[in-house]
């Protein structure tokens, strides 16, 4: 009922304002109304109720009753203009068919004044709410609430000012602007001047009280971000940050998106573009397993596959707290066909009876022992888990047929020092020998390390801020590639799309991070400063660890894909009998049981793989 009368009420203000139109068209034309030719007057008595309806009707199927007001903007001005020019253009059309040849119902420069006043008159009215709810509401309002400063005055910053002056009304006083563009110092941007660059921010804390500080530059690179989040840390004012434009929906920002900085905010990296079509042909109704479906890589391959509408989706892991936590997650979607399988990739028969039962099409093998101190003092279970556990899931996808298969690897495995990095370039060695025979495509994916996997650096920090510290970093100098879960493994479902069979995929890292600059960056996001609130302490490097690490061997190379984010390396030459031979040792259970025979088995595919003497005792 509220919707019709506010209809009404509309149609009744532009009927009156389009007879004003028509009447001051005369006016204008004739200089005064006491000019105007009572030929005129008499038609205009005539013909305005029928131009008025002409108007209004146009009006209604141009949609200007069912637009909110006061959001009007460019856009609802060009469908009143569009609305008035049809209008317009009928109404002169019943005037020349009413009139006999020869005559006019009005003037001709009339009809051109009605147009442009109408404009003026309709378009006017519908702005003039939008101009007082966002001008005059908040007009000669006493300055109080939490002083906030905005840096960045881009679209993004303007955006969070307008949302801000919105919701919060007095509750904030936005203070001012600060942005690097000095040809924007001094501007005013809806009445808020931008006061310097972000040299100026600690200065402008000080003299302003400024108690919170938004950050609204989610285009900016991770370094930028960084040096501005530094400055803003030697103030007492609370720091908040607008997502990366990925976090973004188009054109829309909201004051509820504006949070707390996070790590991820630090590493500034592009938004991950895929091709959506591309995914959608290899994965949309297809049955898809994925291994190690409980962890971290894992249970967010199952989460983005489920997006791409799977014909079923085996998720696979031998934890079956982990397997559980995933399976509820899923199970929200009643569209879904999802199938936990409690199994171990080291039971060969287990796994062969997942694929003879539920014939999987697409692979995504992601279970591994990723640990490196741990396989460093156990470093049997990472030939049992990472070689022969893929062996076991790669030999049944190909003896059942499956389409794709796609081994999750690491950058460890260039070069590697450590039991769980070697480990892991055999399991690489393996599947490019077997994709050499088998009518299955299979590749590997290679990337760093991801924010908050589990067993990472990163939630290994947050517990010992939480406890007050310290903080341990095993060297100074110590550098890692770092990216998200969800980048990589869109990486990885996208490698997927462009794998022909053989490849291995080396995914951007963007640029490395130091380790300690992690620590220091982490401190402060918790509202600490490093070395008086949490102390750092260098323990010294970990069994198997290198100070950095590196995606490519000087043999392989690389070359571009189609990808910006996706390159794929140069082959290497297999060493096929001892790769066979091996294998027919797996199945007849010879497989290392020790230390020395582990490194010795490691050597044998990595003549250069170096052996680090201090190896971690239970």
């Amino acid at each position: 009922m509220e919707r019709y009368t506010r209809i009404g009420a509309l149609m009744v203000i532009d009927a009156i304002l389009i007879n004003i139109a028509l009447y001051a068209s005369l006016v204008i034309r004739f200089d005064g109304p006491g000019q105007i030719p009572e030929k005129f007057i008499e038609a205009l008595y005539t013909f305005a109720p029928l131009f008025t309806l002409v108007f209004l009707t146009c009006f209604y199927f141009f949609g200007l009753y069912n637009r909110v007001w006061r959001y009007a903007s460019i856009g609802e001005l060009l469908s009143v203009m569009g609305a008035i020019t049809m209008g317009v253009t009928i109404s002169i059309s019943i005037a020349y068919f009413f009139m006999p040849a020869g005559e006019v119902l009005l003037p001709r420069s009339a009809y051109i004044l009605t147009w442009m006043l109408c404009i003026l008159l309709v378009g006017g009215s519908r702005l003039s709410w939008r101009l007082f709810r966002d001008y005059g509401i908040n007009y000669n309002k006493p300055k109080g609430g939490k002083p906030v400063l905005i840096v960045g005055a881009g679209s993004s910053g303007v955006l969070v000012a307008k949302e801000m002056m919105r919701h919060y009304e007095s509750a904030v006083n936005i203070v001012g602007f600060v942005d690097d563009d000095p040809q924007k110092k001094g501007l005013q941007i809806l009445g808020i001047k931008v006061l310097g660059d972000r040299s100026h921010i600690k200065e402008l804390v000080t003299q302003f009280c400024i108690q919170e500080i938004v950050l609204a530059i989610p285009s900016a690179e991770g370094k930028v971000v960084r040096e501005i989040i530094d400055i803003c840390h030697e103030t007492e004012a609370e720091i908040k940050i607008l997502p990366g434009m990925y976090d973004l929906i188009e054109g829309n920002v909201k004051v509820s998106e504006i949070r707390e900085v996070q790590l991820e905010d630090l590493l500034g990296r592009d938004p991950v573009k895929v091709d959506l079509e591309g995914i959608s042909q290899y994965v949309q109704g297809q049955v898809v397993l994925v291994t190690g479906a409980g962890g971290s890589i894992g249970s967010e391959l199952c989460r983005q596959l489920a997006n791409f509408t799977p014909k079923r989706l085996l998720m696979l892991d031998n934890c079956e707290n982990n397997l559980y936590s995933i399976e509820m997650e899923l199970r929200n979607d009643p569209h879904l066909k999802i199938y936990p399988l409690v199994k171990d990739i080291r039971d060969k028969s287990a796994i062969e009876q997942v694929f003879k039962i539920h014939k999987p099409e697409v692979v995504f093998h992601a279970a591994a022992h990723k640990h490196v101190p741990l396989m460093e003092a156990n470093p049997e279970e990472a030939i049992k888990n990472n070689v022969m556990g893929t062996h076991n899931v790669a030999q049944a996808a190909d003896t059942f047929g499956a389409s794709k298969f796609v081994l999750i690897s690491t950058d460890k495995a260039v070069n590697p020092t450590s039991v769980m990095g070697a480990s892991k370039r055999v399991a690489e060695m393996f599947i490019q020998q077997l994709d050499k025979t088998s009518e299955t495509n299979f590749v590997a994916v290679r990337f760093g390390n991801v924010l908050g996997s589990k067993g990472s650096v990163i939630p290994l920090f947050k517990k010992q801020i939480s406890q007050g510290g310290p903080v341990t970093v095993t060297h100074e100098k110590m550098v890692r590639y770092f990216m998200t879960i969800p980048e990589a493994v869109q990486l990885v479902i996208q490698a997927g799309a462009m794998a022909r069979g053989g490849e291995v995929f080396v995914l951007d890292m963007g640029d490395p991070v130091k380790i300690m600059d992690l620590a220091k960056s982490l401190i402060k996001l918790s509202g600490f400063e490093p070395g008086e609130d949490i102390e750092i302490v260098v323990t010294g490097m970990r069994p198997g660890e290198k100070l950095y690490e590196e995606l490519l061997t000087a043999e392989e190379g690389v070359n571009a894909t189609t990808h910006k984010r996706i390159f794929v390396a140069k082959p290497n030459e297999l060493d096929r009998e001892l790769i066979e031979e091996t294998i027919f040792g797996f199945h007849k259970g010879v497989l290392p049981k020790s230390q020395s025979e582990t490194e010795a088995f490691l050597k044998q595919f990595i003549p250069e793989y170096k052996v680090v003497e201090n190896k971690m005792t239970g």
